[in-house]
């Protein structure tokens, strides 16, 4: 780490109290945090309790959040080819079927988001091994193999958020930009908590959220109360 960003760091350091914060009071501090000369990403961590290698405690979909998190992403619509102009018109980079599916097998990975249409699924199902560990691969329970090319291209364009816990049973999600309004931020992280509270699995037992922290690129972590 060079000498310019130790020293923000131990700035950011210093404006974090010991204690956790409540929504609101995080946000602000995140807020007072020296600016960067970039644009930084505000990120939620949610610590759960839960057991990873339980498929039934595994937690995996997409959500849009209320003030959208700033951020348009690279779409790619595997569909057929009835289907390829309504995708492009809604935003997507790319649509089409066997030359697409080519051209990722290739080694091309220049975007964000991959959807499909539930009757393209068996030819998409061969990039697995290229798209899985990407965690760009379709999949019914991240809301990417889909119905309706034009409403989901529109959703994920515009940064719809997709969640998946990992191993040790943490959320990672961006909630927003630096520049965004503390009152932007502060509703994403709540409508986030609220969703996850929501959809605690039905066989976890014991402390469901255990712990949270909010913190933007290249900056420690501020606890929030839950």
């Amino acid at each position: 780490m060079g000498k310019t960003q130790s020293k923000r760091y131990r700035q950011c350091l210093e404006k974090i109290p010991d204690q956790p914060l409540g929504v609101t009071e995080a946000v602000n501090v995140i807020k007072e945090f020296p600016a960067t000369k970039f644009d930084a990403t505000v990120e939620l961590v949610m610590h759960l309790g839960i057991d990873a290698k339980q498929a039934d405690q595994a937690l995996r979909g997409a959500v849009s959040l209320p003030n959208g998190i700033g951020a348009t992403r690279k779409v790619i619509v595997f569909c057929a080819d009835s289907d390829v102009d309504a995708a492009k018109e809604a935003g997507a980079i790319e649509a089409g079927c066997e030359e697409l599916v080519k051209k990722v097998s290739d080694g091309w990975m220049d975007f964000d988001v991959a959807i499909a249409t539930k009757a393209v699924m068996r030819d998409v199902s061969k990039l697995g091994r290229v798209l899985g560990p990407q965690g760009k691969m379709p999949s019914p329970k991240a809301g990417t193999v889909v119905d309706d090319v034009t409403s989901a291209v529109k959703e994920y364009a515009a940064g719809k958020v997709e969640y998946r816990n990992d191993d040790g049973g943490n959320l990672h999600v961006p909630v927003g930009k630096a520049s965004f309004d503390a009152d932007q931020l502060a509703g994403n992280v709540e409508f986030f908590i609220d969703f996850v509270r929501k959809s605690k699995p039905a066989s976890v037992k014991g402390v469901y959220i255990k712990k949270v922290s909010l913190s933007a690129t290249m900056t420690p972590s501020v606890q929030v109360a839950v």
